[in-house]
């Protein structure tokens, strides 16, 4: 890839910053053959989303809720780090990165190299699922076993409480520490890197002009515009992997 003002800016932003986050959205997962849920085509598309109270209140919104999931599965199973999430991890090791912040369900920045505890997960994590009442973490694989079987909906066996993948539903309260940690992540950040989010679900999305705002330097790659472009100091409008990658010197 040869070198432009655009990518050179990105680097001299880089190698400037001290305390850099990153905020990714499902464009670097697409690069991972992971389908974008909002975009036409996607899942929101094609199936109707189950509401958070309805989880709670039906057995048949429970049924649809465990299908839906074991359904996006199967496009989730064969998803490996791409390139982007590896050059995250780099910058991550180097120190140069304090924290990713992440609309995207995956896993896919622990399972670069990224520590779990400098992950913060804004829409929760699909790899495992936990119970609704006492929080105990269950696997998936007993749990896709019964369902596959005969839709046998999981309880919990530590409180009998409701158990849910650990994702946040639409509905669903926002995690309060998840979304605090972003919070105090952001604003001690003196550059916010923007990967593949359109910058259009809040309130997540307000992390970048909140760091912005409190004079930390922002760049954004991502393939379509985003409402922020004209406030960044950097936007390129291409390939996560191929851009950050270059940039970080990662394969």
């Amino acid at each position: 890839m040869t070198a432009t003002p655009d990518t050179e800016t990105l680097a001299q932003l880089l190698a400037a910053s001290r305390h850099a986050v990153v905020f990714t959205g499902a464009g670097i997962s697409t690069e991972s053959g992971i389908p974008d849920f909002r975009s036409p085509g996607g899942i929101w598309s094609r199936y109707k989303p189950v509401m958070f109270d309805a989880f709670l209140r039906s057995e048949s919104a429970r049924r649809d809720s465990w299908r839906l999931k074991f359904q996006f599965d199967e496009s989730l199973r064969a998803a490996r780090p791409n390139r982007g999430h590896r050059a995250v991890a780099e910058l991550v090791r180097r120190g140069a990165v304090t924290n990713v912040i992440t609309q995207n369900v995956d896993g896919l920045h622990q399972a670069a190299g990224v520590p779990d505890d400098q992950v913060i997960e804004l829409h929760g994590n699909t790899t495992y699922a936990h119970c609704l009442d006492c929080g105990e973490r269950h696997d998936l694989a007993p749990i896709r076993a019964a369902f596959l079987r005969d839709e046998t909906l999981p309880v919990c066996g530590n409180c009998g409480g409701l158990v849910k993948t650990a994702t946040i539903s639409f509905g669903q309260p926002m995690p309060e520490a998840a979304m605090h940690k972003a919070e105090q992540a952001t604003l001690a950040c003196d550059l916010f890197l923007v990967l593949g989010s359109s910058l259009v679900v809040y309130p997540a999305a307000g992390f970048p002009a909140r760091a912005k705002r409190r004079g930390a330097r922002l760049a954004i790659i991502n393939r379509e515009p985003t409402e922020l472009d004209e406030l960044a100091d950097c936007v390129l409008h291409a390939s996560i992997g191929a851009v950050l990658g270059e940039v970080v010197g990662v394969a």
